[in-house]
Protein backbone atom coordinates (compact mmCIF):
# COMPACT_ATOMS: atom_id res chain seq x y z
CA UNK A 1 0.00 0.00 0.00
CA UNK A 2 2.74 2.52 0.81
CA UNK A 3 4.45 1.83 -2.46
CA UNK A 4 0.92 2.37 -4.15
CA UNK A 5 1.00 5.82 -2.75
CA UNK A 6 4.29 6.85 -3.24
CA UNK A 7 3.96 5.81 -7.12
CA UNK A 8 0.42 7.58 -7.36
CA UNK A 9 2.27 10.76 -5.70
CA UNK A 10 4.63 10.52 -8.30
CA UNK A 11 2.62 10.34 -10.94
CA UNK A 12 0.11 12.99 -10.12
CA UNK A 13 3.28 14.84 -8.81
CA UNK A 14 0.99 15.36 -5.56
CA UNK A 15 3.95 16.33 -3.26
CA UNK A 16 5.93 18.41 -5.86
CA UNK A 17 2.61 20.83 -6.47
CA UNK A 18 2.59 21.16 -3.10
CA UNK A 19 -0.64 19.01 -2.18
CA UNK A 20 -2.18 16.66 -0.38
CA UNK A 21 -5.11 13.55 -0.70
CA UNK A 22 -7.01 15.08 1.46
CA UNK A 23 -6.88 18.70 -0.15
CA UNK A 24 -7.81 17.15 -3.74
CA UNK A 25 -10.68 14.43 -2.33
CA UNK A 26 -12.17 18.21 -0.71
CA UNK A 27 -11.83 20.37 -4.33
CA UNK A 28 -13.21 17.30 -6.12
CA UNK A 29 -16.30 17.55 -4.40
CA UNK A 30 -16.25 21.12 -4.03
CA UNK A 31 -15.94 21.12 -7.83
CA UNK A 32 -18.98 18.92 -8.39
CA UNK A 33 -21.19 20.63 -6.36
CA UNK A 34 -20.07 23.76 -8.53
CA UNK A 35 -20.79 22.31 -11.40
CA UNK A 36 -23.90 19.71 -11.07
CA UNK A 37 -26.31 21.99 -11.58
CA UNK A 38 -25.61 21.16 -15.75
CA UNK A 39 -27.00 17.76 -14.27
CA UNK A 40 -30.33 19.80 -14.81
CA UNK A 41 -29.96 22.88 -16.59
CA UNK A 42 -28.65 21.18 -19.90
CA UNK A 43 -31.71 19.10 -20.60
CA UNK A 44 -33.87 22.45 -20.02
CA UNK A 45 -31.80 24.61 -22.38
CA UNK A 46 -31.86 21.94 -25.06
CA UNK A 47 -35.76 20.64 -24.48
CA UNK A 48 -36.64 22.09 -27.65
CA UNK A 49 -38.30 20.43 -30.84
CA UNK A 50 -36.86 20.19 -34.01
CA UNK A 51 -37.76 20.81 -37.18
CA UNK A 52 -39.25 17.01 -37.56
CA UNK A 53 -41.10 17.65 -34.27
CA UNK A 54 -38.18 15.13 -32.03
CA UNK A 55 -37.23 15.94 -28.30
CA UNK A 56 -33.75 14.93 -27.04
CA UNK A 57 -36.03 14.15 -23.48
CA UNK A 58 -35.29 15.48 -20.25
CA UNK A 59 -33.96 12.09 -18.12
CA UNK A 60 -31.93 11.07 -21.25
CA UNK A 61 -30.09 14.19 -21.58
CA UNK A 62 -29.91 14.53 -17.98
CA UNK A 63 -28.03 10.96 -18.06
CA UNK A 64 -25.53 11.44 -20.62
CA UNK A 65 -24.44 14.76 -19.76
CA UNK A 66 -23.45 13.63 -16.54
CA UNK A 67 -21.91 10.32 -18.10
CA UNK A 68 -20.11 12.43 -20.75
CA UNK A 69 -18.68 14.94 -18.16
CA UNK A 70 -17.22 12.05 -15.56
CA UNK A 71 -15.51 10.17 -18.07
CA UNK A 72 -13.97 13.31 -20.12
CA UNK A 73 -13.04 14.76 -16.48
CA UNK A 74 -11.71 11.02 -15.06
CA UNK A 75 -9.44 11.55 -18.58
CA UNK A 76 -8.46 14.95 -18.38
CA UNK A 77 -7.39 13.86 -14.34
CA UNK A 78 -6.04 10.46 -14.98
CA UNK A 79 -3.75 11.31 -18.31
CA UNK A 80 -3.40 15.38 -18.12
CA UNK A 81 -3.27 15.23 -14.70
CA UNK A 82 -5.24 18.67 -14.19
CA UNK A 83 -7.52 19.62 -11.83
CA UNK A 84 -10.02 20.82 -14.68
CA UNK A 85 -13.36 19.51 -14.78
CA UNK A 86 -15.53 19.33 -18.31
CA UNK A 87 -19.13 19.30 -18.89
CA UNK A 88 -21.15 20.97 -21.20
CA UNK A 89 -20.71 24.50 -22.38
CA UNK A 90 -23.17 26.72 -21.35
CA UNK A 91 -22.55 29.07 -24.38
CA UNK A 92 -22.11 26.60 -27.23
CA UNK A 93 -25.39 24.26 -25.95
CA UNK A 94 -27.41 27.42 -25.81
CA UNK A 95 -26.16 28.72 -29.21
CA UNK A 96 -27.15 25.12 -30.25
CA UNK A 97 -30.66 25.03 -28.87
CA UNK A 98 -31.29 28.50 -30.24
CA UNK A 99 -30.00 27.38 -34.21
CA UNK A 100 -32.18 24.08 -34.03
CA UNK A 101 -35.28 26.05 -32.71
CA UNK A 102 -35.12 28.87 -35.46
CA UNK A 103 -33.93 26.70 -38.51
CA UNK A 104 -37.38 24.91 -39.91
CA UNK A 105 -34.83 22.79 -41.51
CA UNK A 106 -32.48 21.22 -39.25
CA UNK A 107 -32.73 17.90 -36.47
CA UNK A 108 -30.83 17.69 -33.45
CA UNK A 109 -28.59 14.66 -34.91
CA UNK A 110 -27.66 17.38 -37.59
CA UNK A 111 -27.15 19.96 -35.15
CA UNK A 112 -24.64 17.64 -32.72
CA UNK A 113 -23.15 16.43 -36.07
CA UNK A 114 -21.72 19.87 -36.64
CA UNK A 115 -20.71 19.63 -33.10
CA UNK A 116 -18.31 16.46 -33.54
CA UNK A 117 -16.72 18.00 -36.95
CA UNK A 118 -16.69 21.45 -34.83
CA UNK A 119 -14.62 19.01 -32.26
CA UNK A 120 -12.49 16.46 -34.72
CA UNK A 121 -11.35 20.34 -36.47
CA UNK A 122 -10.46 21.10 -33.28
CA UNK A 123 -8.39 17.57 -32.65
CA UNK A 124 -6.71 18.50 -35.58
CA UNK A 125 -5.42 21.92 -35.04
CA UNK A 126 -4.14 20.41 -31.57
CA UNK A 127 -2.85 17.39 -32.98
CA UNK A 128 -0.91 20.01 -35.63
CA UNK A 129 0.86 22.05 -32.84
CA UNK A 130 -1.68 24.96 -33.96
CA UNK A 131 -3.60 25.55 -31.09
CA UNK A 132 -0.59 25.36 -28.72
CA UNK A 133 1.33 27.46 -30.67
CA UNK A 134 -1.77 30.45 -30.53
CA UNK A 135 -1.59 30.14 -26.51
CA UNK A 136 2.75 30.29 -26.19
CA UNK A 137 1.99 33.31 -28.64
CA UNK A 138 0.00 35.21 -26.21
CA UNK A 139 1.64 38.51 -23.94
CA UNK A 140 1.77 37.44 -19.87
CA UNK A 141 0.39 40.56 -19.56
CA UNK A 142 -2.64 39.69 -21.78
CA UNK A 143 -2.85 35.96 -20.05
CA UNK A 144 -2.92 37.77 -16.58
CA UNK A 145 -5.99 39.68 -18.22
CA UNK A 146 -8.05 36.72 -19.01
CA UNK A 147 -7.46 34.85 -15.40
CA UNK A 148 -8.70 38.83 -13.86
CA UNK A 149 -11.38 38.16 -16.61
CA UNK A 150 -12.32 34.79 -15.50
CA UNK A 151 -12.18 35.87 -11.84
CA UNK A 152 -15.06 38.57 -12.58
CA UNK A 153 -17.60 36.32 -14.82
CA UNK A 154 -17.07 33.34 -11.98
CA UNK A 155 -17.96 36.45 -9.39
CA UNK A 156 -21.16 37.26 -11.74
CA UNK A 157 -22.17 33.79 -12.11
CA UNK A 158 -22.78 33.50 -8.65
CA UNK A 159 -24.10 36.89 -7.73
CA UNK A 160 -26.74 36.32 -10.71
CA UNK A 161 -26.78 32.96 -10.00
CA UNK A 162 -28.26 33.64 -6.13
CA UNK A 163 -30.07 36.53 -7.28
CA UNK A 164 -28.16 38.69 -5.53
CA UNK A 165 -27.79 40.44 -8.62
CA UNK A 166 -30.57 40.39 -10.93
CA UNK A 167 -32.13 41.49 -14.69
CA UNK A 168 -34.03 44.85 -14.88
CA UNK A 169 -36.99 44.12 -16.92
CA UNK A 170 -37.21 46.15 -20.56
CA UNK A 171 -40.45 47.28 -19.26
CA UNK A 172 -38.77 49.22 -17.15
CA UNK A 173 -37.60 51.78 -19.18
CA UNK A 174 -34.14 52.38 -17.86
CA UNK A 175 -30.75 52.16 -19.19
CA UNK A 176 -29.49 49.89 -16.01
CA UNK A 177 -29.28 46.36 -17.45
CA UNK A 178 -28.91 44.56 -13.83
CA UNK A 179 -29.89 45.90 -10.12
CA UNK A 180 -29.59 44.54 -6.36
CA UNK A 181 -32.25 42.13 -5.65
CA UNK A 182 -35.66 43.59 -6.33
CA UNK A 183 -35.53 47.29 -7.23
CA UNK A 184 -32.40 47.57 -4.71
CA UNK A 185 -34.12 45.55 -1.79
CA UNK A 186 -32.22 42.14 -0.91
CA UNK A 187 -35.92 40.48 -0.42
CA UNK A 188 -36.72 36.76 -0.32
CA UNK A 189 -35.05 33.20 1.52
CA UNK A 190 -32.71 32.18 -1.02
CA UNK A 191 -30.99 35.93 -0.85
CA UNK A 192 -30.53 34.71 2.87
CA UNK A 193 -29.22 31.15 1.58
CA UNK A 194 -26.38 32.92 -0.27
CA UNK A 195 -25.74 35.93 1.95
CA UNK A 196 -25.18 33.40 5.03
CA UNK A 197 -23.36 31.15 2.93
CA UNK A 198 -21.30 34.32 1.41
CA UNK A 199 -20.35 35.33 5.12
CA UNK A 200 -19.53 31.91 6.52
CA UNK A 201 -17.53 31.31 3.67
CA UNK A 202 -15.20 34.53 4.17
CA UNK A 203 -15.51 33.74 7.50
CA UNK A 204 -13.17 30.36 7.13
CA UNK A 205 -11.39 31.29 4.13
CA UNK A 206 -10.02 34.59 6.03
CA UNK A 207 -8.97 31.76 8.90
CA UNK A 208 -8.02 29.54 6.70
CA UNK A 209 -10.20 26.96 7.97
CA UNK A 210 -9.32 23.97 5.50
CA UNK A 211 -12.23 22.86 3.54
CA UNK A 212 -13.37 26.35 4.33
CA UNK A 213 -15.24 26.33 0.80
CA UNK A 214 -16.90 23.07 0.49
CA UNK A 215 -17.97 23.85 4.48
CA UNK A 216 -19.66 26.78 3.20
CA UNK A 217 -21.45 25.20 0.13
CA UNK A 218 -22.48 22.00 2.70
CA UNK A 219 -23.91 24.63 5.42
CA UNK A 220 -26.00 26.61 3.17
CA UNK A 221 -27.37 23.91 1.27
CA UNK A 222 -28.58 22.40 4.49
CA UNK A 223 -29.78 25.43 5.85
CA UNK A 224 -31.86 25.62 1.96
CA UNK A 225 -33.11 22.24 2.85
CA UNK A 226 -34.63 22.95 6.55
CA UNK A 227 -36.16 26.67 4.50
CA UNK A 228 -37.85 24.58 2.06
CA UNK A 229 -38.92 21.75 4.57
CA UNK A 230 -40.36 24.99 6.40
CA UNK A 231 -41.32 27.94 4.04
CA UNK A 232 -41.64 25.82 0.79
CA UNK A 233 -40.74 28.35 -1.11
CA UNK A 234 -40.65 26.53 -4.59
CA UNK A 235 -38.96 27.87 -7.86
CA UNK A 236 -38.87 30.93 -9.09
CA UNK A 237 -39.62 29.97 -12.66
CA UNK A 238 -42.64 28.01 -13.35
CA UNK A 239 -45.82 27.89 -16.03
CA UNK A 240 -47.32 31.34 -14.74
CA UNK A 241 -43.73 32.96 -13.60
CA UNK A 242 -45.55 34.49 -10.14
CA UNK A 243 -42.81 33.91 -7.87
CA UNK A 244 -39.79 35.28 -8.55
CA UNK A 245 -38.45 35.33 -5.00
CA UNK A 246 -38.13 30.98 -5.04
CA UNK A 247 -35.32 29.45 -5.75
CA UNK A 248 -33.52 29.49 -8.83
CA UNK A 249 -34.05 26.36 -11.35
CA UNK A 250 -32.71 23.85 -8.37
CA UNK A 251 -35.22 23.57 -5.18
CA UNK A 252 -33.02 22.11 -2.19
CA UNK A 253 -35.97 19.03 -1.18
CA UNK A 254 -35.74 15.40 -0.74
CA UNK A 255 -36.84 13.68 -3.61
CA UNK A 256 -40.33 12.08 -3.08
CA UNK A 257 -40.09 9.40 -5.46
CA UNK A 258 -37.29 6.56 -6.64
CA UNK A 259 -33.54 8.53 -5.26
CA UNK A 260 -32.09 6.02 -7.98
CA UNK A 261 -32.87 4.29 -10.93
CA UNK A 262 -31.05 3.15 -14.32
CA UNK A 263 -29.71 5.93 -16.69
CA UNK A 264 -31.15 6.10 -20.15
CA UNK A 265 -27.79 6.64 -22.65
CA UNK A 266 -29.87 5.66 -25.98
CA UNK A 267 -28.63 9.49 -26.98
CA UNK A 268 -25.20 7.63 -27.25
CA UNK A 269 -24.31 7.88 -31.19
CA UNK A 270 -27.60 9.29 -32.06
CA UNK A 271 -25.90 11.67 -34.48
CA UNK A 272 -26.00 12.55 -37.76
CA UNK A 273 -22.37 14.14 -38.66
CA UNK A 274 -22.77 15.10 -42.47
CA UNK A 275 -26.76 15.56 -42.14
CA UNK A 276 -26.51 19.17 -42.08
CA UNK A 277 -25.08 19.55 -45.39
CA UNK A 278 -27.79 18.02 -47.17
CA UNK A 279 -30.58 20.18 -44.94
CA UNK A 280 -28.99 23.43 -45.05
CA UNK A 281 -26.38 23.09 -47.67
CA UNK A 282 -22.87 23.39 -47.42
CA UNK A 283 -21.79 27.44 -47.21
CA UNK A 284 -24.29 27.82 -43.75
CA UNK A 285 -22.92 24.30 -42.72
CA UNK A 286 -19.84 25.08 -42.86
CA UNK A 287 -20.65 28.40 -40.74
CA UNK A 288 -21.99 27.23 -38.20
CA UNK A 289 -19.67 24.64 -37.64
CA UNK A 290 -17.05 27.45 -38.04
CA UNK A 291 -18.99 29.55 -35.38
CA UNK A 292 -19.21 26.40 -32.92
CA UNK A 293 -15.19 26.37 -33.42
CA UNK A 294 -14.33 29.77 -32.82
CA UNK A 295 -16.41 29.25 -29.45
CA UNK A 296 -15.14 26.47 -28.40
CA UNK A 297 -11.13 26.80 -29.22
CA UNK A 298 -11.02 30.80 -27.20
CA UNK A 299 -13.77 29.56 -24.22
CA UNK A 300 -11.25 26.50 -23.31
CA UNK A 301 -7.86 28.66 -23.75
CA UNK A 302 -9.42 31.60 -21.32
CA UNK A 303 -10.91 29.13 -18.81
CA UNK A 304 -7.73 26.83 -18.41
CA UNK A 305 -5.21 29.94 -18.60
CA UNK A 306 -7.37 31.47 -15.16
CA UNK A 307 -7.63 28.05 -13.55
CA UNK A 308 -3.69 27.12 -14.32
CA UNK A 309 -2.69 30.63 -12.71
CA UNK A 310 -4.74 30.50 -9.70
CA UNK A 311 -3.56 26.67 -8.78
CA UNK A 312 0.03 28.00 -9.84
CA UNK A 313 0.54 25.55 -12.30
CA UNK A 314 2.27 27.53 -14.55
CA UNK A 315 5.95 28.39 -15.86
CA UNK A 316 8.04 31.23 -15.14
CA UNK A 317 6.67 32.29 -18.68
CA UNK A 318 2.77 31.57 -18.07
CA UNK A 319 2.94 28.46 -20.03
CA UNK A 320 1.53 25.34 -19.05
CA UNK A 321 3.27 22.19 -18.90
CA UNK A 322 1.81 19.37 -20.75
CA UNK A 323 -0.65 21.60 -22.53
CA UNK A 324 -1.14 20.10 -25.12
CA UNK A 325 -2.92 16.98 -23.30
CA UNK A 326 -5.27 19.22 -21.58
CA UNK A 327 -6.20 21.05 -25.23
CA UNK A 328 -6.44 16.95 -26.75
CA UNK A 329 -9.11 16.34 -23.70
CA UNK A 330 -10.81 19.22 -24.39
CA UNK A 331 -11.15 18.65 -28.11
CA UNK A 332 -12.31 15.30 -27.49
CA UNK A 333 -15.18 17.10 -25.27
CA UNK A 334 -16.53 18.37 -28.40
CA UNK A 335 -16.66 15.12 -30.37
CA UNK A 336 -18.10 13.21 -27.03
CA UNK A 337 -20.40 15.59 -26.19
CA UNK A 338 -21.87 16.08 -30.06
CA UNK A 339 -21.99 12.32 -30.61
CA UNK A 340 -23.80 11.57 -26.86
CA UNK A 341 -26.17 14.28 -28.50
CA UNK A 342 -25.95 17.07 -25.29
CA UNK A 343 -23.43 19.52 -26.86
CA UNK A 344 -19.83 20.07 -26.58
CA UNK A 345 -18.09 19.44 -23.24
CA UNK A 346 -15.46 21.90 -21.93
CA UNK A 347 -13.22 23.01 -18.88
CA UNK A 348 -15.38 24.93 -16.42
CA UNK A 349 -14.64 27.77 -15.11
CA UNK A 350 -16.16 26.49 -12.01
CA UNK A 351 -13.17 24.19 -11.44
CA UNK A 352 -12.07 26.96 -9.55
CA UNK A 353 -13.88 25.64 -6.60
CA UNK A 354 -12.02 23.02 -6.29
CA UNK A 355 -9.13 24.58 -6.61
CA UNK A 356 -9.51 27.16 -4.10
CA UNK A 357 -10.22 24.01 -1.80
CA UNK A 358 -6.53 23.16 -2.43
CA UNK A 359 -6.53 21.24 -5.77
CA UNK A 360 -3.83 20.84 -7.55
CA UNK A 361 -3.55 17.21 -9.73
CA UNK A 362 -5.47 15.20 -11.60
CA UNK A 363 -6.92 13.21 -8.48
CA UNK A 364 -9.77 15.86 -7.75
CA UNK A 365 -10.76 15.37 -11.24
CA UNK A 366 -10.83 12.17 -10.71
CA UNK A 367 -13.01 11.90 -7.80
CA UNK A 368 -15.35 14.65 -9.55
CA UNK A 369 -16.05 12.60 -12.54
CA UNK A 370 -16.61 9.66 -10.33
CA UNK A 371 -19.33 11.56 -8.34
CA UNK A 372 -20.70 12.70 -12.21
CA UNK A 373 -21.01 8.72 -13.30
CA UNK A 374 -22.75 8.23 -9.56
CA UNK A 375 -25.08 10.97 -10.42
CA UNK A 376 -26.38 9.19 -13.44
CA UNK A 377 -28.44 6.92 -10.86
CA UNK A 378 -29.20 9.34 -8.61
CA UNK A 379 -30.31 12.32 -10.73
CA UNK A 380 -33.02 13.48 -8.22
CA UNK A 381 -30.43 14.13 -5.51
CA UNK A 382 -28.80 16.34 -7.86
CA UNK A 383 -31.31 18.71 -7.69
CA UNK A 384 -30.68 18.81 -3.59
CA UNK A 385 -28.04 21.80 -4.17
CA UNK A 386 -29.32 25.13 -5.31
CA UNK A 387 -27.32 27.66 -7.10
CA UNK A 388 -27.90 30.07 -4.01
CA UNK A 389 -25.42 27.69 -1.72
CA UNK A 390 -22.82 27.32 -4.53
CA UNK A 391 -22.76 31.00 -5.39
CA UNK A 392 -20.73 32.17 -1.96
CA UNK A 393 -18.12 29.87 -3.43
CA UNK A 394 -17.84 31.42 -6.87
CA UNK A 395 -17.99 34.69 -5.27
CA UNK A 396 -14.90 34.02 -3.24
CA UNK A 397 -12.55 32.30 -5.68
CA UNK A 398 -13.66 35.20 -7.87
CA UNK A 399 -11.64 37.39 -5.59
CA UNK A 400 -9.05 35.00 -5.30
CA UNK A 401 -8.68 35.36 -9.15
CA UNK A 402 -9.05 38.68 -9.47
CA UNK A 403 -6.31 39.72 -6.75
CA UNK A 404 -3.71 39.36 -9.67
CA UNK A 405 -4.43 42.05 -11.69
CA UNK A 406 -1.82 44.00 -9.93
CA UNK A 407 0.80 41.89 -12.37
CA UNK A 408 -0.68 43.87 -15.61
CA UNK A 409 1.79 46.87 -16.57
CA UNK A 410 -0.76 49.37 -16.63
CA UNK A 411 1.95 51.76 -17.80
CA UNK A 412 2.10 50.18 -21.06
CA UNK A 413 -1.10 51.14 -22.92
CA UNK A 414 -0.35 48.70 -25.62
CA UNK A 415 -1.09 45.83 -23.01
CA UNK A 416 -2.97 47.86 -20.61
CA UNK A 417 -5.88 48.67 -22.45
CA UNK A 418 -6.88 45.02 -23.97
CA UNK A 419 -6.10 43.89 -20.74
CA UNK A 420 -9.00 45.99 -19.72
CA UNK A 421 -11.36 45.09 -22.71
CA UNK A 422 -10.32 41.66 -22.09
CA UNK A 423 -11.28 41.49 -18.27
CA UNK A 424 -14.38 43.95 -18.39
CA UNK A 425 -16.43 41.88 -21.59
CA UNK A 426 -16.21 38.68 -20.07
CA UNK A 427 -18.66 39.30 -17.37
CA UNK A 428 -20.59 42.21 -19.21
CA UNK A 429 -21.30 39.83 -22.12
CA UNK A 430 -21.37 37.16 -20.12
CA UNK A 431 -18.38 35.44 -22.48
CA UNK A 432 -15.28 34.12 -22.09
CA UNK A 433 -14.94 34.12 -26.10
CA UNK A 434 -15.90 37.74 -26.46
CA UNK A 435 -13.51 38.92 -23.69
CA UNK A 436 -10.56 37.39 -25.64
CA UNK A 437 -11.47 38.64 -28.92
CA UNK A 438 -11.62 42.13 -27.95
CA UNK A 439 -8.58 41.91 -25.96
CA UNK A 440 -6.90 40.26 -28.72
CA UNK A 441 -8.31 42.19 -31.23
CA UNK A 442 -7.56 45.92 -29.62
CA UNK A 443 -3.95 44.20 -28.57
CA UNK A 444 -2.93 44.52 -32.44
CA UNK A 445 -4.64 47.59 -33.24
CA UNK A 446 -2.94 49.50 -30.32
CA UNK A 447 0.40 47.92 -30.74
CA UNK A 448 0.30 49.38 -34.77
CA UNK A 449 -0.65 52.57 -33.33
CA UNK A 450 2.46 52.35 -31.18
CA UNK A 451 4.20 51.89 -34.16
CA UNK A 452 5.62 48.66 -32.27
CA UNK A 453 4.04 45.99 -34.99
CA UNK A 454 7.29 44.35 -34.97
CA UNK A 455 6.20 43.20 -31.79
CA UNK A 456 3.40 41.46 -32.27
CA UNK A 457 4.12 37.51 -32.69
CA UNK A 458 2.39 36.81 -36.46
CA UNK A 459 -0.12 34.29 -34.65
CA UNK A 460 -2.12 37.22 -32.66
CA UNK A 461 -2.04 38.75 -35.66
CA UNK A 462 -3.82 35.33 -37.13
CA UNK A 463 -5.95 35.07 -33.87
CA UNK A 464 -7.10 38.81 -33.96
CA UNK A 465 -8.19 38.25 -38.03
CA UNK A 466 -10.18 35.26 -37.06
CA UNK A 467 -12.19 36.84 -34.19
CA UNK A 468 -12.92 39.98 -36.27
CA UNK A 469 -14.61 37.13 -38.21
CA UNK A 470 -16.49 35.56 -35.40
CA UNK A 471 -17.82 39.02 -34.67
CA UNK A 472 -19.17 39.85 -38.31
CA UNK A 473 -20.41 36.33 -38.65
CA UNK A 474 -24.10 37.90 -38.48
CA UNK A 475 -23.34 40.48 -41.81
CA UNK A 476 -21.06 37.61 -43.61
CA UNK A 477 -24.04 35.01 -43.31
CA UNK A 478 -26.31 38.03 -44.70
CA UNK A 479 -24.00 38.94 -47.14
CA UNK A 480 -23.65 35.30 -48.51
CA UNK A 481 -27.67 34.95 -47.62
CA UNK A 482 -27.55 32.18 -45.52
CA UNK A 483 -28.61 33.68 -42.33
Amino acid sequence: MPELRTAMDRYFQLTARGSTYSREIRGGIATFFAMSYIVVLNPLILAGADASGGSLGFERVAAVTALVAGLLTILMGAWAKYPFALATGLGVNAFVAITVATNPELTWPEMMGLVVLAGLTMLVLVLTGFRTAVFNAVPESLKTAIVVGIGLFIALIGLVNAGFVRRIPDVAETTVPVGLGFGGVLLGWPTLVFVFGLILTIALVVRKVRGGILIGVIAATILAVIIEAVANVGPSVGPDGSNPQGWSLVVPELPSGAWIGLPDLSLVGSVSVFGAFGSLGATAALLLTFTILLSIFFDAMGTMVGLANEAKLVDNRGNIPGVDRVLIVDALGAVAGGAGSVSSNQIYVESGAGIGEGARTGIANIVTGLLFLVAMFFTPLISLVPFEAVAPALVVVGFMMVSQVGRIDWQDWGIAIPAFLTFTLMPFTYSIANGLGAGFIAYVLVRTFQGRAREIHPLMWAVAGAFVVFFGIGPIEQLLGVG
